[in-house]
């Protein structure tokens, strides 16, 4: 399984509303995510609006290729796209800055054994 973080800016004045709507998220978009790979999914949020993400998958490229086939993730994004800044016309999904990991814990100990 692979890890992978990324970013994405919400606008601030939106960001209790983000919440909101993450706090009951629909169960058919839920599914789709489970469905397609996504695993270990998380958001972490800061005051300022800065959206860190954590999801592990065997392909996050097919990941993704695999929920923009579903009809709940295209409603879903096309609500969650106005809470951004900085997409240039993509969706949340497809506009995120993926970061490089360079450090885990469990892979270093796992070479001192």
């Amino acid at each position: 399984m692979n890890r992978y973080c990324f970013l994405l800016q919400v606008r601030p004045e939106r960001l209790a509303e983000y919440k909101e709507r993450h706090a009951a998220v629909w169960p058919e978009m839920l599914q789709a995510l489970a469905d397609s790979g996504w695993t270990n999914y998380s958001l972490f949020a800061r005051e300022d609006g800065l959206l860190v993400g954590y999801v592990e998958a065997h392909d996050l490229t097919a990941a993704q290729e695999a929920m923009a086939r579903t009809d709940v993730n295209s409603r879903w994004q096309d609500e969650m796209g106005e809470f951004f800044i900085g997409l240039d016309g993509r969706s949340p999904d497809q506009g995120f800055l993926l970061l490089e990991e360079v450090f885990h814990l469990e892979d270093q100990l796992g070479k001192t054994v």
